[in-house]
């Protein structure tokens, strides 16, 4: 038999054994929030880090210990709160930020009043605060119990102390991870709220063996417009290496508006962990936003492959609902079609952009391939040479003048260098420079006013054949095949509804469907480059895709695949023999057509290395 089930009555219940409900007390009623706010060290960091910024502050300190779960302290220059109100800010649902008339039009991070009281009943909390024209003051909650307020030593802002988070529910520690991972996840907030507000500065500190600890993060405020400040601190944050290859994103739909970079497809990443997405400065992780972004690169990038990118998305805050996560990590767009169509629009117009562009780490990769490792482990070699006599040098300038047959070595009548056509010396001043020669009958090496490009010709060859296959599509439309015999793919009505909606957007792409009844679609033309179709696999995948994202893409996809596949088998082979005239009009069709830099599957197709790295590599720098 099964054991009893505790929620269900029996059929004559003794009125002692009856469950009773009860109203839990404050401390529970907090302690039960806390476990939806804070879930982690992290978690309390970014609720603290946010309340400074709703503070104003410019400067925002974070020291931990033990990963957080010992100590955490932030510290701001903010505004300060004054001593009267500290008892109210650690009162639940008690904010400065709404008034509770207008739970949409929200422009602050914080909103609800719960992250203060929440952390007072899981840990020991200390507020010191110092508000302008007046004394500073403090107050401790520890377990849900609160102290007087006291006077405090601060000049200016607010420093918030939280010491042995869960120690109020012990349970909560089993499930933290180890040191190391909980101040990886520390840092990963950190930065995040760094990209957000690039005119904060930001310092995170390590105190867990006391002192002053050392500091881990650190970036100053950053001057100037909104792209230059913002660009310089992505470069302190992700790296130089993501500044150096980032396109400038910028672009405005039906009232929404994206800003941001996004990395070139040959910087691209092995999981998506350099995806940062914000919604009107808040980070989010947003379902529907990372598969815009997925969407935008899916002709570019194969799908072992992530996109880089930093985007954010402004619009009126009653277009936007921040209010469906208890961590406000989520958002719901009242329109969510036209911020994916903003995304994949704006980020698929600055590729193209970029032309033939391929990112710096192609080349950084292949000078690391190219230099041999040094047998004291001290980096490239040094070449000291002695500077010689003046009488020396009079002498090697004779030997560097052109000798006449009559003097005769034997081998002054071949030229020593090669004069090159007048054509092809103006293409040494195009970006891909002028070829000179085809290695292994597969990769052209030409050269640039600043160096060479390494070109691979099939990859190159076959993104050429691959565009101008999509703009004859585009042009002249997907052609379809009729079924002799309609398909009928029965589903629930409510899928077939949403298939038949998108019905025009289809048949664009050669799949026209037709209702047949309640709960079935006729499936009547096929796109005829797909050959034969399983229907009901293709239009199971497309719901399973709208149902997840609200727009689809699967039937697009497959297209350019059958698109990318004969691209493959159309284009220049490894192994022909190109003449000189074939290889330079390679390079000029590369330089006029948009992404040429990669291939179908995100390779780059061309090395580009400047002369100062090449010297260096054989030690003449």
């Amino acid at each position: 038999m099964s054991a009893p089930n505790p929620n269900i009555m029996p059929s004559h219940p003794d009125l002692a054994a009856r469950p009773v409900i009860r109203q839990l007390d404050e401390a529970a009623i907090n302690r039960i929030a806390a476990g939806e706010v804070i879930e982690r060290p992290a978690s309390a960091v970014k609720e603290l880090v946010e309340n400074a910024l709703d503070a104003q502050a410019r400067q925002i300190e974070i020291a931990y210990a033990d990963g957080g779960k010992t100590l955490l302290r932030v510290t701001d220059d903010g505004i300060g709160i004054a001593a009267g109100d500290l008892p109210l800010a650690l009162a639940r649902h008690a904010t400065s930020k709404i008034d509770g008339a207008d739970l949409v039009n929200i422009h602050t991070f914080g909103f609800r009043g719960e992250a203060l009281p929440s952390l007072g009943a899981v840990g020991r909390l200390t507020i010191a605060s110092r508000a302008a024209g007046a004394e500073a003051a403090e107050v401790t909650v520890e377990g849900g119990r609160m102290g007087p307020v006291r006077p405090a030593a601060l000049n200016r802002g607010t420093v918030v102390t939280l010491r042995d988070l869960f120690s109020a529910t012990p349970a909560r520690l089993k499930f933290l991870r180890s040191d190391r991972a909980e101040v990886q996840a520390i840092g990963e907030v950190v930065r995040r709220l760094a990209m957000a507000e690039p005119s904060v500065g930001f310092t995170l500190r390590d105190v867990s063996g006391g002192g002053e600890g050392r500091v881990t993060f650190r970036v100053a405020p950053e001057q100037g417009d909104l792209f230059d400040a913002l660009h310089r601190r992505l470069g302190r944050v992700l790296g130089s290496e993501f500044a150096e290859n980032a396109l400038r994103i910028e672009g405005e739909r039906e009232g929404l508006r994206l800003t941001g970079y996004a990395a070139l497809p040959t910087y691209s990443r092995g999981a998506a962990v350099a995806q940062f997405l914000f919604v009107n400065g808040r980070p989010v992780r947003d379902k529907l936003l990372v598969g815009a972004l997925r969407g935008a690169y899916a002709d570019f990038l194969s799908r072992d492959r992530h996109p880089a990118a930093v985007l954010f998305v402004d619009c009126p805050p009653e277009r936007v609902d921040v209010n469906v996560h208890p961590a406000k990590s989520e958002v719901r767009f009242r329109e969510p079609g036209v911020a994916r169509g903003l995304i994949v629009t704006a980020l698929r117009h600055a590729l193209a952009e970029a032309g033939h562009r391929a990112s710096s780490t192609v080349a950084d990769a292949t000078l690391g391939a190219f230099r041999a490792p040094d047998a004291a482990g001290s980096g490239a070699r040094i070449y000291q040479m002695d500077r010689p006599s003046s009488a020396a040098l009079g002498r090697s300038t004779a030997w560097q003048a052109p000798e006449t047959a009559a003097q005769g070595f034997g081998f002054a009548e071949a030229p020593s260098a090669r004069v090159e056509p007048a054509e092809t010396v103006e293409a040494v001043a195009r970006p891909l420079g002028a070829a000179r020669a085809q290695l292994h009958e597969n990769y052209i090496v030409a050269q640039t006013e600043t160096g060479m490009v390494l070109v691979d010709q099939h990859a190159a060859h076959e993104r050429l054949v691959y565009e101008r296959l999509k703009a004859l599509m585009a042009e002249n439309g997907v052609p379809s095949q009729a079924l002799l015999i309609p398909e009928i793919v029965e589903m629930s009505e409510a899928d077939a509804r949403t298939l038949l909606d998108r019905s025009e957007e289809l048949a664009a792409l050669g799949l026209r469907i037709e209702p047949f009844g309640p709960g079935a679609v006729a499936v009547r033309e096929t796109p005829a480059l797909l050959g034969p179709v399983k229907a009901e696999a293709l239009l199971r995948d497309i719901l399973d895709e709208l149902s997840d994202l609200g727009q689809t893409d699967a039937l697009q996809a497959r297209i350019e695949a059958i698109l990318s596949r004969m691209a493959c088998h159309g284009s220049v082979r490894s192994g022909r023999r190109m003449s000189g005239e074939e290889m330079n009009a390679l390079l000029r069709q590369m330089e006029a057509t948009p992404h040429s830099g990669q291939c179908n599957h995100g390779r780059p197709t061309y090395v580009e290395l400047k002369l100062a790295d090449i010297e260096r590599l054989f030690g003449r720098t």
